[in-house]
């Protein structure tokens, strides 16, 4: 899964199970404490799609229970055999436990719940988690972990990347505040733009650009270029394109942007495609193209196409985003020219994204825009 090739084979696996760093979670996490010490306090934190023997998430909320202010924290798991690993290895943890059940390890899932000082230590930390296996797989989308979900105040995992417009479906639907993980193609689809274009998710602070490291089980099978195995023996990939998705409030968004006036960016702007050509205007969208964030021109009124990145960048008091120029998951009515074969052979493509004209006199697709102005 180091690129999207890799995604795809996961998808066809269902091999989705990534173990996010410790350090990745802390770093998010600490931006919204800086933001608001309280984001977290006396809140119910659920971790729905976990693995609690070895998942960093959980480890992160119980070991800074105290520090976050939590109320409970509920951490599942998926049963081995809905994860369908090879060579599964329960922990000693699970299996010096009197409730172990070499039987129900296999079908069903467990919660772990942490809420008090279960060891007389005089401190709520990872040492007090306590745990029973559920009645089901642990499937997020079951009556038994839905019934978590509407109990939680936060939801906060990162869910398999096959099924992450579900995942994202399951938490709009309780109204719930989260904090996922997602490839940043997510921002296009046709079930999370809205949510995007509407304000009602955003991206998170630390991840801006670049990849991310994640654990993988020691089954897992790539032959990705970017695959690491530690003195332990476990698997790391690099994952290219991953974003934090919420809707907790942080100060990041609320940055605007430094902008230019479109002349200087013109005459003096780092960018030769602009400096050479300008901003041109699409062929079948009445906006003109701004192929990089830092471009955005601060004196134009009219309508833009950026690039899907610029989302890292959006401050909502500063651009309003009107819609996705994209086929499938944009607006058909914010095109100001739908091709035909009359028109072009290859009519269907060029109505995939924005277009615009060539040196050679011919269309040719950009890639899919988000379309934006300028608030005044």
């Amino acid at each position: 899964m180091a690129n999207n090739s890799n995604l795809g084979a996961a998808k066809a696996a269902k091999n989705d199970e990534f173990y996010t760093q410790y350090f990745d979670i802390q770093k998010e996490v600490n931006a919204y404490l800086d933001y608001n010490p309280d984001t977290f306090r006396d809140k119910t934190v659920l971790l729905p799609c976990d693995d609690p023997e070895w998942s960093n998430f959980t480890k992160f909320f119980a070991q800074n229970f105290e520090r976050l202010g939590l109320k409970k924290l509920i951490s599942t798991s998926y049963a081995v055999e809905s994860k369908k690993y090879k060579n599964y290895e329960p922990t000693l943890f699970e299996t010096e436990s009197p409730l172990f059940d070499a039987d129900k390890t296999r079908t069903k899932g467990k919660i772990f719940e942490l809420t008090r000082d279960t060891n007389g230590s005089g401190r709520i930390d990872v040492d007090d988690l306590e745990w029973h296996y559920l009645e089901g797989d642990g499937d997020f989308r079951s009556p038994e972990v839905c019934k978590l979900r509407d109990e939680a105040d936060i939801i906060v995992t990162n869910p398999p990347f096959s099924l992450f417009r579900e995942f994202v479906a399951w938490i709009v639907e309780a109204k719930k505040q989260f904090l996922i993980i997602g490839n940043k193609n997510a921002i296009t689809y046709k079930e999370v733009f809205p949510l995007i274009r509407d304000n009602k998710v955003w991206m998170g602070p630390s991840i801006t650009s670049g990849d991310r490291e994640f654990m993988v089980p020691k089954d897992y099978d790539t032959h990705s270029p970017s695959l690491r195995i530690d003195e332990q023996g476990n698997k790391f990939i690099r994952v290219p394109g991953v974003h934090w998705f919420t809707n907790l409030e942080h100060g990041r968004r609320h940055q605007p942007l430094k902008l230019m006036s479109m002349k200087d960016n013109i005459r003096y702007g780092k960018h030769k495609e602009i400096t050479k050509k300008g901003y041109p205007h699409y062929d079948n969208y009445d906006a003109i193209e701004v192929p990089y964030s830092d471009a955005i021109p601060d004196d134009y009124s009219g309508m833009m196409g950026v690039p899907i990145t610029f989302i890292d960048k959006y401050c909502p008091e500063q651009f309003e985003i009107v819609g996705m120029a994209k086929r499938g998951a944009g607006d058909p009515t914010l095109r100001s020219h739908i091709y035909t074969i009359e028109d072009y052979p290859n009519y269907n493509d060029l109505n995939a994204t924005p277009t615009l004209w060539g040196e050679d006199g011919k269309l040719y697709n950009t890639y899919p825009r988000i379309l934006i102005r300028k608030k005044q």
